[in-house]
């Protein structure tokens, strides 16, 4: 996330780097997905070994911590930095009145954290066949309420609009719910992280959790559970396709046949790493990803609040004009030696490699955040 997060340019970007423009996927629409269905595994691991009884509160209160999180980065550093319409020299507090009108509500911390939630209770004191039927209950809904029911405004049913992005029934409940200042402001009109668009969110969770559950049955061999995660991994993609011939894939929408796939897609990369480091104990190429996996929220919302900093905060004079410390520094150190997307790639797989650092720090000094 931080690689497709920070590139050098906006403008010069490897076509795997950049999200599908809207039905489709990219390498780059699978990560958020794994991150959820990885949370859904850790869900069932930490779970399983606690009585149900004593753990609501803890789920609830860990979930709302990560949403609080998640809006505290979408308000950060609090003021408005930029103009502001009808007002030339707004003072600090008309900045920080303007900046609470159009706070972002929703994000990926706070999909992560509703979805952990709603997932972790979900299957608190349920059993395999309830959770399964939970999945297919929300994924068959989501599908039925998106393309049945007429969005209003439209005179249309949802199924003739989902290539419209801002006439979707799901842009519509992102209006009516959050307010046109409180979404997403690169649309203006839609949330990728929206209200309607969460609720199938959950189930990819809970695939995760069923993961879970699959992974720890200690009764089969490993390899009889990794052969298992490979078939359920292959299944779900090709299940996913299938379905994309009716409700396409679609990461704005977090469509159905979006679950279906990146969630059969996560198994098959699941199993994979269990294959190489369980199975043939090659180890030696995890290091960097235990170092980040340990700290995710570190490293999510660290690099988060100063990509803002160095991009929109901080403005430095060059060459008769003020521009972010960003873009100085690619203009100065990456740009001029290297093909364009080259060089912008360069300049995010430095930062990657900063908080790398940072991170290895806190590593090794056991320095582990946690909510």
């Amino acid at each position: 996330m931080l690689l497709v997060n920070d590139p050098g340019s906006w403008s010069a970007i490897y076509p795997p780097l950049e999200h599908a423009p809207w039905h489709g996927w990219t390498p780059t629409d699978l990560i958020f997905p794994f991150f959820l269905f990885i949370v859904g595994i850790t869900t069932h691991l930490s779970l399983s070994k606690r009585d149900p009884e004593s753990v609501r509160g803890k789920i609830i209160r860990r979930g709302l911590l990560i949403v609080l999180v998640g809006l505290l980065l979408n308000a950060f550093p609090f003021f408005w930095w930029g103009k502001i319409a009808g007002n030339p020299d707004p003072a600090f507090w008309q900045r920080v009145v303007y900046r609470a009108q159009h706070l972002r509500f929703l994000g990926v911390l706070q999909r992560i954290g509703i979805a952990y939630i709603a997932a972790a209770l979900l299957t608190l004191r349920t059993t395999l066949r309830q959770q399964i039927a939970i999945i297919a209950a929300i994924l068959i809904g989501y599908w039925l309420v998106l393309t049945l029911i007429p969005v209003p405004g439209t005179g249309k049913i949802g199924a003739f609009l989902l290539d419209q992005p801002s006439q979707t029934l799901a842009a519509w409940t992102d209006r009516l719910i959050l307010g046109t200042n409180h979404i997403w402001a690169s649309s203006k009109t839609w949330d990728p992280e929206g209200p309607l668009s969460t609720i199938p969110a959950i189930a990819t969770a809970m695939l995760g959790v069923l993961a879970g559950r699959w992974i720890t049955h200690r009764e089969r061999p490993l390899i009889e559970r990794i052969a298992g995660l490979y078939g359920a991994g292959c299944l779900g993609m090709l299940a996913g396709l299938f379905w994309s011939w009716v409700f396409p894939i679609n990461k704005n929408l977090w469509t159905s046949s979006y679950v279906v796939f990146t969630a059969g897609f996560a198994c098959v990369v699941l199993a994979t790493c269990l294959w190489i480091i369980d199975v043939h104990q090659v180890r030696g190429w995890t290091k960097p990803f235990v170092i980040y996996g340990v700290n995710p929220l570190v490293a999510f919302a660290g690099s988060g609040l100063m990509a803002r900093t160095i991009d929109s905060l901080i403005k430095v004079e060059s060459a008769g004009r003020k521009v972010s410390l960003h873009q100085l520094s690619y203009e100065r150190f990456f740009e001029p030696y290297f093909p364009e997307k080259f060089a912008s790639l360069l300049w995010g797989l430095c930062f990657v490699a900063l908080w790398l650092g940072i991170l290895a720090l806190l590593h090794r000094r056991n320095i582990i955040v946690k909510l």
